[in-house]
């Protein structure tokens, strides 16, 4: 048979194969004959054309007349009646005789079963009794005795198929299992001598079409005596209502399939299906040489086989399941824990990393909580997961993502696959970018396959050809991980529900503590108001009473008793100076922002004036940037802008030249500006302290001050809603930020 590989005939042949009605043949193989009857009266409507054969007599002589007519069982009528549609799989009902007057002797097996409103009766030559109880009860007797036995899906499957072949006879009996994809690999053989042994290969997903998966979903069992046989058709025929024999026993089955047998060196095959739940685990196929006929009786013997195999396997597969979960729920109370007892789900997560790890089996893993990346284990870079975590928040609306193929699924993302072939990423936030994501490395693997896994096209027809060549042909996959199984992103999901409620729970205590802290700090403004408000007078008396008695009294004092009276005027007027800023600064928690249009290059020019007498006869290189228009209090910025001018200057004390630059930056969303000078700088590890209220890094001896100038420039900048922040270096200057938002404009200005 000559065949082509052109790609468009060969989909064209694949989708044509997909969607052939195997299930409507409108014929039966010809071991057996077909009668549907019509109800009440249960006379023939169809019969299979090959009554001549078994009965002597034509299919249309047959039509309209009562079975009752042919079967002299005054109980038949009866049990026809008890066939229920809720169960579509054959029933044997008798061993009758049919009287029609051409061998009265010959005794069939009556099987009947009903489906879509049809009733459905079977014919089979009938086979000893005797025969069904030697086939069975040995069955029984050696089958479930060592089931309890087996210690694994391998073992159990090499029982299943010794004890099929030693029922059946069949020359080659094999049980494989399908992954995920559909491809089955075969776990177990029993073969005689002569027959090619599968045994470890794997069978691609596309030698059985998603319709026959189906059938071998709904019906056990499904035998083929002879691949040569000639379909006997369904008379009369019924274009408009074609029968559908699902569960018929004798169901005829697709030419693709028979020559699929004939190419492999087949003659005669049984399956017996194993289904889990309503999945198809597998398969156990049984194939010989020759033709072979299988009785009724035996095949029931193997269904049943199949049903208590399908139940030991899913026993097995739950108590591995069920030992996995209580371990990842044992790593999942461990995480919580961790979580829930440190400042952070951050902190908790990378404080038991092994424990990580081992959760989802991966290799490395991360966290993410904005573009802050925490990693453990080996991971593709922080600038790859945070771009991972950018398309996840544009293009997933997933809460758990995951793959075992990277460079298949995200293949916009090549940087990740240098590290990683899966990823599992769970989201932890319903608001911010923040995620869990577990990395697998690649896993080389090498199929077996019974086979090159390959359709061709048959050149005359333009159906799809089966292969032809079934010996052992192995490829090696790469850029895969190991998948995840579905337990994992269960219990993944179950802890990101869990930090959830972790960071719900923080959540509400931060706001208690806000809250709290809040009304203490109206109570501390209050109270320093008040007592700034009351020591202001009586300061500045002492320092007049002291200026007042060197006038007066000087001339009588000793040296030692002036030195002792400037002391006592200094220390008031300090004292004096830090109760006025301590009473501004109080009230910039209590004064309602004046927001207008605040010129920064003309206050800044203002202040440049206004301060010439504190720097008069330094040398001082001021570079002014072009700053731009803000929305904000204008007297509020005037103050931050003149405390952190002046820090420059007094800090830069003793540069020669003193360099102070002023400028601003604009941004989308806000306006940063930055006051840079030469000066004495600072070590960045103490740049947490500098904007806290009497938070100084300098001796006062060295530089004079209150220590509430940057305390007042962070109330002020935060008051608008901004953030403030420093950048230094010992004895190479400083720089001072704050960003104020955007509230409706900004335009620079030169």
């Amino acid at each position: 048979m000559a065949t082509v590989e052109d790609p468009v005939a060969l989909a064209h042949a694949i989708a044509n194969c997909a969607n052939e009605p195997i299930h409507i043949p409108e014929s039966i193989q010809p071991h057996g004959f077909l009668f549907v009857l019509d109800e009440p009266g249960l006379r023939i409507a169809r019969a299979s054309a090959n009554t001549r054969e078994w009965l002597g007599i034509e299919a249309t002589a047959l039509i309209g007349r009562p079975l009752t007519e042919l079967i002299d069982d005054p109980a038949l009528a009866s049990r026809l009646e008890s066939l229920e549609e809720g169960d579509p799989n054959p029933f044997h009902l008798s061993d009758v005789r049919l009287t029609t007057g051409h061998d009265a002797s010959t005794t069939f097996a009556l099987m009947g079963h009903r489906y879509k409103g049809r009733l459905i009766v079977e014919f089979e030559r009938a086979v000893d009794p005797s025969q069904a109880y030697d086939t069975l009860y040995p069955l029984m007797r050696t089958f479930v005795l060592h089931l309890q036995q087996a210690s694994g899906l391998e073992s159990l499957c090499a029982l299943a198929v010794r004890e099929v072949k030693r029922i059946t006879g069949f020359g080659r009996v094999k049980a494989y299992r399908f992954d995920d994809e559909g491809n089955g690999t075969v776990l177990a053989e029993e073969a005689d001598a002569g027959y090619p042994s599968y045994l470890g290969l794997c069978f691609p997903a596309s030698d059985i079409p998603p319709q026959a998966r189906r059938l071998y979903r709904d019906n056990l069992v499904r035998v083929i005596p002879d691949a040569t046989y000639r379909p006997a058709p369904l008379l009369p025929a019924a274009p408009d209502r074609p029968l559908d024999l699902s569960f018929a026993s004798l169901r005829s089955v697709s030419p693709v399939h028979l020559q699929y047998m004939r190419n492999m060196g087949t003659l005669a095959s049984m399956s017996i299906s194993i289904v889990i739940g309503d999945r198809l685990w597998g398969l156990i196929s049984c194939h010989h040489a020759q033709p072979r006929v299988v009785s009724y009786h035996t095949r029931t013997a193997c269904e049943l086989l199949g049903r208590m195999l399908a139940l030991q396997i899913e026993a097995k597969e739950s108590h591995a399941l069920a030992q996995r979960k209580l371990v990842l729920r044992q790593q999942l109370v461990h995480l919580l824990s961790a979580m829930a007892d440190r400042d952070s789900v951050v902190e908790g997560f990378m404080c038991l990393q092994d424990v990580v790890l081992n959760f989802a089996s991966a290799d490395g893993a991360a966290i993410v909580s904005g573009e802050q990346c925490e990693c453990a284990g080996s991971t593709p870079p922080s600038e790859a997961i945070l771009a991972l975590t950018r398309w996840l928040g544009e293009h997933s609306d997933q809460v758990a993502f995951q793959t075992d193929n990277l460079g298949r699924d995200l293949p916009q993302l090549p940087q990740l696959t240098e590290q990683a072939a899966g990823i599992l990423a769970i989201s932890i936030s319903r608001l911010h970018p923040h995620y869990l994501i577990w990395f697998r490395q690649e896993r080389v693997k090498s199929i077996r396959w019974a086979g090159k896994p390959e359709k061709l096209v048959d050149a005359d027809s333009g159906a799809l050809s089966p292969r032809h060549s079934f010996d052992s042909w192995q490829q090696t996959v790469r850029g895969h991980s190991l998948p995840w199984e579905p337990v994992e992103v269960e219990c993944a999901l179950e802890l990101r529900n869990a930090v959830l409620g972790i960071v719900l729970r923080k959540a509400e205590e931060m706001a208690q503590l806000a809250g709290e802290l809040k009304e203490s700090n109206q109570e501390l403004e209050a109270f320093s108001y008040s007592v700034s408000h009351d020591l202001r007078a009586p300061l500045r008396h002492i320092a007049g009473y002291a200026e007042l008695l060197a006038e007066l009294e000087g001339g009588k004092l000793s040296e030692r008793g002036l030195r002792f009276l400037d002391n006592i005027g200094d220390a008031a007027r300090f004292a004096g100076t830090l109760v006025d800023n301590l009473l501004s600064f109080s009230q910039m928690g209590r004064s309602a922002l004046r927001l207008s249009d605040v010129n920064l290059a003309a206050l800044v020019e203002s202040i440049h004036r206004e301060m010439a007498p504190d720097y008069e006869g330094r040398a001082i290189e001021w570079r002014l940037h072009p700053m731009p228009i803000v929305v904000a209090d204008a007297a509020f910025i005037h103050l931050a802008l003149r405390n952190l001018i002046a820090n420059a200057i007094k800090y830069s004390r003793g540069r020669t030249p003193a360099m102070i630059e002023i400028g601003a930056e604009e941004r989308t969303d806000e306006v940063i500006v930055y006051v840079r000078d030469n000066g004495v700088g600072f070590n960045m590890k103490y740049s947490g302290k500098l904007f806290g209220v009497f938070q100084r890094l300098h001796r006062m001896e060295e530089f004079e001050g209150t220590g509430i100038g940057l305390a007042s420039v962070r109330r002020i900048v935060e008051r608008h809603d901004g953030r403030v922040w420093a950048e230094g270096e010992p004895d190479k200057g400083a720089t001072f930020y704050f960003a104020l938002p955007k509230n409706h404009y900004s335009t620079l200005q030169p």
